[in-house]
């Protein structure tokens, strides 16, 4: 389903493509749920952060013990680019607790919506705090923050083209328990008021098996250039999720742009069942990818021939960016994966003099 609504000139809403100035994360620490098997998950951080640095990307870690996260992180070649930074939070998924930015009349915002723990599943009341931490710590200038608490987004749920087109899911959005149910039409004003955005795309199918987040879209769908759309596939009959893929698929197909064109389609391989230690399968997704302006960030799973596919089909729609593989199967056991452990920040949001060369 296609919507549209009234288009604010003044706000955009910027691509992730168009590149950042710093990328946000969150080391996980004995206090969050990561703590069973904390060794296991701090070597995956470690080496996001040592592939986001080496490619020359800023990252603002936030750490509940800086002084314990800079003997973790002591060895990097590129340590300049790595800031780290004191504050308590429940979980580690920045994605959807950061902030999300847009620009307002020529200038860079970035707004703090409130988080609720996808809808109200697990305790946020720490991570519902940290864009103010962020704000009062000057990571965030304070000129340049706003305040949207009063409506409930997280940024694995939405997706911008940069030019007024939103992609999202129905069963996330209009969720009972993050804004009270409202309709389409109710949403369609609110994210063109706040985003900016005038054409949205509703996505009513595609959910992952073991899920948390209400079929977030960076699990299922994401929005590129020349109007494609990435999507997660299942080519598998017996596969549990293939109906539901198959159901995105057709709906896909059906979409178009606001010139009334369809988009490109391009299939993601969907990797092969991850299961947890409980028999309960994990979402695993090549979908939830990082891109910048120059490189792609995409999570594998040791299955080679699937991570190898995923690779070639992004640079197929990316042909002119290089892929960077990051080995997520430690994210994966906490029902996430490289695009919800990060939050990309433009670097008019804070004073270029906290990274030096």
């Amino acid at each position: 389903m296609t919507t549209s609504s009234n288009h604010t000139e003044s706000i955009r809403f910027p691509a992730e493509w168009e590149g950042a100035g710093a990328i946000l994360m969150a080391l996980p620490h004995p206090e969050t749920d990561w703590a069973y098997m904390l060794t296991e998950v701090e070597k995956c951080y470690v080496a996001i952060v040592e592939c986001l640095t080496a490619t020359g990307q800023n990252v603002i870690l936030l750490c509940k013990d800086p002084e314990y996260a800079s003997t973790l992180f002591s060895h990097l070649k590129n340590n300049s680019r790595l800031l780290l930074i004191k504050a308590d939070f429940n979980d580690t998924w920045t994605r959807d607790y950061g902030p999300i930015s847009v620009e307002r009349f020529g200038r860079n915002r970035s707004l703090d919506f409130g988080f609720n723990g996808w809808g109200l599943k697990f305790a946020s009341d720490k991570d519902n705090l940290v864009n103010l931490q962020l704000r009062d710590k000057f990571v965030v200038l304070p000129e340049q923050y706003r305040n949207e608490r009063d409506f409930i987004l997280e940024g694995g749920s939405v997706e911008s083209d940069g030019r007024g087109t939103l992609m999202t899911t129905t069963r996330c959005l209009t969720s009972p328990n993050r804004n009270g149910g409202k309709s389409k039409q109710e949403l369609n004003k609110i994210l063109n008021e706040r985003l900016g955005v005038d054409h949205v795309l509703w996505l009513d199918y595609g959910a992952l098996a073991g899920d948390d987040t209400d079929s977030h879209i960076d699990t299922l769908a994401r929005l590129a250039p020349d109007d494609s759309i990435l999507f997660t596939g299942c080519r598998d009959v017996d596969d549990e999720q293939f109906e539901e893929l198959l159901k995105m698929r057709a709906q896909l197909t059906l979409f178009r742009t606001p010139e009334g064109n369809p988009y490109n389609l391009v299939e993601l391989p969907l990797p092969s069942a991850i299961y947890d230690e409980d028999g309960e399968r994990l979402p695993a997704t090549y979908a939830n990818y990082l891109v910048t302006d120059k490189y792609i960030y995409l999570p594998t799973y040791n299955q080679p021939e699937n991570d190898t596919l995923a690779a070639r089909t992004l640079k197929i729609v990316f042909p002119d960016h290089e892929i960077k593989g990051i080995d997520c199967r430690a994210l994966i056991k906490q029902h996430g994966s490289l695009h919800c452990a990060t939050m990309q920040l433009p670097a008019e949001f804070f004073n270029d003099a906290i990274f030096s060369e």
